[in-house]
C-alpha cells in the first residue's frame, strides 16, 4: 500500500512536470493574468505604507503641527480601501480558479476511468483512486491558485520594500539587508527538516485514513473474527508515528521561530543603533527611522515565505504527477479509430449501426496471461472451441483454473494476448466494446447494488425501460417475490453496497438488473454460492427463467447448475481438458467424473448439516 500512498517530494524542479498543468491553465489564462497584475499593485502599496509613517512622522509628529492633515487622511483611507478592494478581488478570482481548476481536473479523471478496463480495477485500490481524484487535484488547484498568487505578492513586495530603503538610505538599506544572509542559512538548515516532518505527517495521516476506511468496511468481519483488540493495537501504532512526526515538526518550529525572531531582532537593533547614532548627530530624520524599523521588522516574512514556497512547489510536483500519471494510465483495451467511427464510444454510441448479436462465440488458439506476469506464465493456454448461439455452457473446475478469466475473455473485459475470440463469425475487436456490453448480462458471485431504492437498482441495467419492463424482469428473475416480503416494496432503500438485503437477496436483484435489457448473452459467475437453500431455490427459478434462447455461460459451484447445461468444460492446468454433456462425461469416468462425485459428497455433507440445525 505504501507505494500507492508516497508522498515523498521531488528533490529538484521539473519544468515539464508543470507544463502538464498547461490545458487546466490555458482556459483560465485571463483570470491568472487579473490575479498576478492585482497582487503587483497590491504589493507595490503594501512596500510603501512605510512611506506614509516616514512623510507622518516628519510633517505631522515632529512639528507637532495638523495643517494638512486632513488631505493626508483622507488620501491614506483611499490607498486602505485600495488595499482591501485588491484583496476582495485576489480573493473572489482565487477562488474561482481554484474551484473551476479542481473541477476540470476531477471531471477528466472521471472520465477516464470510465475508460479503463476491468483489469485496471483489479490491480489498483479504491483508495489509491480517490486519493488521485480527491486530495491531489484539491492540492493542486490549491497550490496554482492562492499559494502562487502569495508567491507573486510576496516577491514584488520584498523588491519594493528594498527599492524603497535604498531610496530613502542606501547604507542603512545595507544594513538591514545584512542580516538576510544569516536568515537565509538557518532557513536552509530547517527547511528541510520541516518538509521531512512534514511529509512523515501526511504519511501517517493517509495510514490512519487507510486504516478507518478498512475497518469500516470490514467492521462486521472484525466482529465475527473477535479481532477488535488486534484492530486497536494497530490503529495505535499508527497514531503513535502521527504523534511523533508531529511532536518533531513541533519542536523544529519551537527552535526555528524563535530564531527567525531573533534574527529579526537583531536587524531591528542594528537599525535603531545606527540611526539613533544619526539622528544624535542630526543627519537622519525621525520619519527615515520609523520607515526603517518598520522594513526592519517586515523584510524577513517575504524571504521566510519564498523559501518556503520552493518546498511546497516540490511537495504539488507529486501530486501533479500522480494525478497526470493516472490520466496517463493506458486504456489496455480499445476500440480502434475507425471502429469507434461507425459504432461511437460509450460516451457516444452510434446504435442503429449495432449489429444483432445471435450469441455464437468461437475461441480460437486463444492464449492469455496478465499485462504484468512474466512472459510463460498463461492463466489460458491454447484454448479453441466453439458454442452455439444460445447454448448453455457450465464451467467447472478447481480454483484458481482460468474459469473466470474464460469469461471475462469472451465478455472483453480482457483481450487474448494470443489468438482471437468471434462473436456470430466476426473478430470482437471489429466490433465496439459498447456494443458488446451493451448485449451482455453478468451476475457476479458478489454483486454490487447502488444505494437507491430496489426499483432504481432494477433500471441501471436499462436506464430507459418501461413499467412493463420492470414488472416482467421482477417476475423473471422473482424480485418480485422479494418486494413483496418488503414493507416498501420496490420502493424499498437496499442501503450501501445493498447491505440491507441478504447475499441471496442481492442476487436476485442482480439477476433482475441483468435481464432487463432482456440481452443475448448472459453470465453467472458462481450466482448461487453461501446463501441459503431457500433463496437458492428462488436463484435456480430465476435462472430457468433467464436462461431459455440465450448464450449463457455458468460458472458452477452446485451441483444443480451443472446437470442440465447444453455443454460442461472442464478447465485443467490452463486448458480445457474434457468438455461435453453431463451425462456423457460421467459415462467417461475422467477428471469431472471425480471432481462431480467429490462435490456430491460436499453438498450432501451441507444439506446433512442444515437438516440437523
Amino acid at each position: 500500500m505504501d507505494d500507492y500512498i508516497n508522498l515523498e517530494a521531488s528533490e529538484h524542479f521539473e519544468l515539464k512536470t508543470w507544463a502538464r498543468l498547461l490545458p487546466y491553465l490555458k482556459p483560465l489564462t485571463p483570470r491568472l493574468i487579473s490575479v498576478v497584475v492585482v497582487m503587483i499593485l497590491s504589493a507595490v502599496v503594501d512596500a510603501a505604507i512605510p512611506l506614509f509613517t516616514q512623510y507622518a512622522v516628519n510633517h505631522f509628529v515632529v512639528p507637532q503641527t495638523t495643517v494638512g492633515l486632513s488631505g493626508f487622511a483622507w488620501f491614506y483611507l483611499a490607498v486602505i480601501l485600495f488595499q482591501a478592494l485588491t484583496t476582495v478581488l485576489y480573493s473572489r478570482q482565487s477562488m474561482v480558479i481554484e474551484m473551476k481548476m479542481g473541477r476540470h481536473m476531477k471531471e477528466e479523471c472521471f472520465t477516464h476511468l470510465q475508460k479503463l478496463p476491468v483489469s485496471f480495477y483489479n490491480a489498483t485500490p479504491v483508495g489509491y483512486l480517490l486519493a488521485r481524484i480527491m486530495s491531489d487535484t484539491n492540492r493542486i488547484g490549491g497550490m496554482i491558485a492562492w499559494t502562487g498568487a502569495m508567491f507573486c505578492w510576496y516577491v514584488f513586495y520584498m523588491l519594493g520594500m528594498i527599492v524603497s530603503m535604498l531610496i530613502i538610505n542606501a547604507r542603512m538599506a545595507l544594513i538591514v539587508l545584512a542580516i538576510v544572509p544569516v536568515f537565509i542559512v538557518f532557513t536552509r538548515i530547517f527547511q528541510p527538516k520541516l518538509l521531512q516532518a512534514s511529509y512523515a505527517m501526511r504519511h501517517a495521516n493517509s495510514k490512519i485514513i487507510t486504516s478507518f476506511n478498512e475497518n469500516i468496511n470490514g467492521a462486521k468481519t472484525s466482529k465475527i473474527l473477535v479481532i477488535e483488540d488486534k484492530n486497536c493495537s494497530e490503529f495505535s501504532g499508527i497514531t503513535e508515528e502521527m504523534y511523533r512526526a508531529s511532536l518533531r515538526e513541533t519542536r523544529l518550529n519551537a527552535v526555528f521561530q524563535p530564531l527567525i525572531l531573533f534574527i529579526g531582532s537583531m536587524a531591528v537593533a542594528m537599525v535603531l543603533y545606527y540611526s539613533g547614532v544619526q539622528v544624535m548627530a542630526g543627519s537622519l530624520d525621525f520619519g527615515v527611522l520609523s520607515a526603517f524599523i518598520a522594513y526592519a521588522i517586515a523584510i524577513l516574512d517575504p524571504i521566510s515565505h519564498v523559501t518556503r514556497f520552493v518546498s511546497e512547489v516540490l511537495m504539488a510536483q507529486v501530486n501533479i504527477e500522480r494525478v497526470t500519471s493516472l490520466l496517463a494510465q493506458p486504456c489496455t483495451i480499445e476500440d480502434r479509430p475507425e471502429i469507434e467511427e461507425v459504432y461511437g464510444d460509450v460516451f457516444h454510441p452510434k446504435v442503429e449501426n449495432w449489429p444483432k448479436i445471435d450469441g455464437a462465440i468461437t475461441f480460437r488458439n486463444v492464449w492469455f496471461r496478465y499485462p504484468d506476469a512474466p512472459e510463460d506464465d498463461y492463466v489460458l493456454e491454447n484454448i479453441s472451441i466453439t458454442i452455439p448461439a444460445g447454448s448453455t455452457v457450465a464451467l467447472v473446475g478447481e480454483t484458481g483454473a482460468g474459469k473466470t478469466t474464460f469469461v471475462n475473455l469472451a465478455c472483453r473485459f480482457f483481450e487474448p494476448t494470443d489468438g482471437s475470440i468471434l462473436i456470430d463469425g466476426t473478430d470482437y475487436k471489429e466490433r465496439s466494446q459498447l456494443w458488446l456490453h451493451s448485449n451482455l448480462g453478468y451476475v457476479q458471485q458478489s454483486p454490487h447494488l447502488f444505494l437507491g431504492t430496489l426499483r432504481e437498482n432494477l433500471l441501471y441495467g436499462k436506464l430507459d425501460a418501461t413499467e412493463e419492463e420492470i414488472l416482467k424482469a421482477a417476475k423473471l428473475s422473482r424480485v418480485d417475490v422479494l418486494a413483496e416480503k418488503l414493507e416498501d416494496g420496490f420502493q424499498t432503500e437496499v442501503g450501501e453496497g445493498g447491505d440491507k438485503l441478504s447475499s441471496g437477496e442481492k442476487q436476485l436483484v442482480s439477476i433482475g438488473r441483468a435481464i432487463i435489457a432482456d440481452p443475448p448473452i448472459f453470465v453467472l459467475d458462481e450466482a448461487t454460492s453461501s446463501i441459503d437453500t431457500e433463496t437458492e431455490r428462488l436463484i435456480q427459478d430465476a435462472i430457468a427463467n433467464v436462461l431459455h434462447g440465450r448464450t449463457s455461460f455458468i460458472i458452477a459451484h452446485r451441483l444443480s447448475t451443472i446437470r442440465n447445461a447444453d455443454l460442461i468444460l472442464l478447465i485443467d492446468g490452463h486448458s480445457i481438458v474434457e468438455q461435453g454433456t453431463h451425462e456423457a462425461l460421467m459415462r467417461k469416468k475422467g477428471k469431472y467424473y471425480k471432481l462431480y462425485m467429490a462435490m456430491m459428497i460436499r453438498d450432501e455433507s451441507e444439506q446433512s448439516g442444515f437438516k440437523m440445525k
